[in-house]
């Protein structure tokens, strides 16, 4: 890809109209003062003091933010929060955003997700990040709001160019994305063949049909748990891939970290990431990759190149400490650029390598 093709691409991501579809979660900071730290009279245990309260849009809402810092037209979110304050603060998030919020419905038998995300102010690293407080919904949605949120489907599904799907939730049917949406997802793109449709799922990525997959390399060797630094090895995930491939009937774009994204079409291959220096924060990376791909895809790019732009992207936000970051177009040319050079290095020092193995 060269500059010019990468401007082109990015130049039509004003004229896209993209549906999210799934989990949405407010991310709630608090930055706490350690310095002005008390104690609890009542039980001695430490009372940390909050100084200043923000909040953005999370999971799916995350999603939905970086598809507006990257300049998309229109944006439509679907799924349902609580009758509360925190899915009041979510949806002036999304409105800030120019989101259209009608479907994303709400109802007093839920909870509006929420990460709770308490943080020493003094100490502005990811070391300053306290444990999380997670507030999600223990059991299946209510059916009636199922059938509202699939009617809500059919009026807007004709007229958007992609849908991103976020299934955030580790539960099979506690989250929006439930079985019953997953079969009704998977059948729309089956009718609507020229929308593109991608899937984000932490635990259920194999349960999707005709989408295009986004997991990464653990999710989809079906790895809850990895340890830091661990690594899928390329032969073993692309043995799997090839599965997954086949049940999905739909492309696979495969997170690797810091090797990049892992490709099914054309043919199986890895895309080399940007190499950043520590220290980077890959909290909400994800996420960016999923509003770069879907954008770049519906904007004319191949595979090949919606995976660079995913990775462009993905090393921007990764650099923005101790927040869910997100990338600006403007900054995805300067970032390839960068790529560029990286890639001549990682040619002449493969030269060297060679040179060397022969003599």
């Amino acid at each position: 890809m060269t500059s010019q093709r990468l401007e082109a691409i990015i130049s039509q991501f004003h004229t896209k109209r993209i549906a999210v579809i799934g989990d949405f979660f407010l991310d709630k900071y608090l930055d706490v003062d350690t310095s002005l730290e008390e104690k609890s009279l009542e039980t001695e245990k430490k009372a940390h003091q909050v100084v200043c309260l923000r909040h953005s849009p999370g999971a799916a809402g995350n999603v939905v933010k970086n598809l507006a810092a990257l300049g998309t037209g229109s944006m439509f979110a679907f799924g349902i929060t609580g009758e509360d304050g925190e899915g009041y603060e979510l949806r002036s998030d999304l409105k800030k955003l120019e989101c259209n919020t009608d479907a994303l419905l709400s109802s007093q038998d839920m909870v509006t997700p929420t990460y709770l995300k308490p943080r020493d102010i003094n100490n502005p690293g990811l070391q300053g990040e306290h444990e999380r407080y997670d507030v999600k919904n223990r059991r299946p949605v209510p059916r009636p709001l199922v059938s509202k949120l699939i009617d809500s489907l059919d009026t807007i599904l004709p007229d958007v160019d992609g849908v991103i799907i976020v299934d955030q939730m580790f539960d099979p049917e506690n989250g929006v994305i439930s079985k019953v949406i997953r079969e009704t997802l998977s059948n729309c793109a089956a009718r609507f063949s020229n929308t593109i449709f991608l899937a984000d799922s932490r635990s259920h990525i194999r349960q999707f049909r005709n989408i295009m997959l986004k997991p990464n390399q653990f999710e989809t060797m079906g790895i809850a748990s990895p340890k830091p630094g661990d690594e899928i090895a390329y032969d073993m995930l692309a043995e799997q891939v090839k599965h997954i491939r086949s049940e999905a009937d739909a492309p696979m774009f495969v997170t690797c970290g810091a090797r990049g994204i892992l490709i099914t079409d054309p043919s199986i291959q890895i895309i080399p990431a940007v190499r950043l220096k520590d220290p980077i924060d890959t909290t909400g990376a994800g996420d960016t990759v999923s509003a770069a791909l879907v954008l770049s895809l519906v904007s004319g790019a191949s595979p090949v190149e919606a995976a660079l732009i995913g990775n462009l992207a993905a090393s921007i936000t990764a650099q923005q400490l101790a927040t869910t970051g997100t990338a600006q177009p403007d900054e995805l040319t300067a970032r390839f650029e960068m790529w560029i050079r990286q890639q001549a290095q990682r040619q002449k020092e493969k030269t060297v390598q060679n040179s060397k193995f022969k003599a």
